[in-house]
């Protein structure tokens, strides 16, 4: 029988690919058969991501990206169309955050962080549609937030950008499953990255975490790997709309001691 989790023959994109989850991402799609186009703003660390591929015995190219200017999108679909002949999964795992109360937000941190965190996945979502629709088996793959599901303290803009991200999957789920695309979302728990280590590691923030999740510690970035090959195989033929949550437990949590 036929291993459905296996991706050999998928040409999979990921975007925000140069560290933390996105980085694991792609490589770890990588290993489970698929050729991978790691991308970000950062060519030489999308080199660092290639080369890991290419040890994985799986083809990739580099080439940057900035997911809030379209034209920079389109024209990393064109090279990848180029050189591929096809894209079968789309991951959008770009994203930036910030901690500052919300009264003292400006408005160009507000925009800045919902252009980077919801328009670039529609962005991309959009460039990548008719490759996506061709390929017969067109896998998008959000990643969402457990800021999608409830409040962090002095984090609003991205929180409400996240919830959005989940919202315009379930929407893109719904209208674009009759094109032969699942549209879903991974929303991960608690990674510390370089994004967010600071707000984590050794603070109350970061305590406080770890008492509300019942495994009692942070995720490693290799725990989404099972959750994003699922959803970009054929396993996930029939799932769309749907998120994820790989969380230790804290969105289920309630008392813990």
């Amino acid at each position: 029988m036929k291993n459905c989790l296996d991706l050999t023959g998928r040409v999979a994109v990921v975007l925000g690919a140069t560290s933390g989850l996105g980085k694991e991402l792609a490589i770890g799609l990588a290993r489970h058969g698929a050729d991978v186009v790691p991308s970000g703003r950062r060519l030489e660390r999308i080199e660092h991501v290639c080369e890991e591929i290419r040890r994985a015995g799986k083809r990739t190219l580099a080439q940057a990206v900035d997911v809030t200017v379209r034209a920079s999108v389109q024209k990393l679909r064109d090279r990848v169309l180029e050189e591929f002949g096809s894209v079968h999964i789309l991951v959008n795992a770009a994203g930036a955050t910030l901690r500052k109360p919300s009264v003292q937000i400006s408005d160009a941190e507000w925009h800045a962080l919902f252009k980077i965190n919801l328009e670039g996945v529609f962005h991309a979502c959009q460039v990548f549609y008719e490759p996506l629709k061709q390929s017969g088996t067109g896998r998008i793959i959000n990643i969402a937030s457990l800021g999608s599901f409830a409040a962090f303290y002095e984090v609003t803009p991205y929180c409400a950008a996240k919830a959005a991200v989940l919202s315009l999957t379930r929407s893109l789920g719904c209208e674009w499953a009759q094109d032969g695309i699942c549209v879903n979302a991974i929303a991960p728990g608690v990674f510390p990255t370089e994004m967010n280590a600071e707000l984590l590691q050794g603070t109350e923030r970061g305590r406080e975490i770890l008492m509300r999740t019942p495994m009692r510690r942070f995720g490693r970035p290799e725990e989404l790997v099972g959750a994003a090959v699922l959803l970009a195989s054929e396993a996930a033929s029939f799932i769309t709309g749907q998120c994820i949550v790989v969380d230790g437990g804290f969105l289920a949590s309630g008392v813990n001691a």
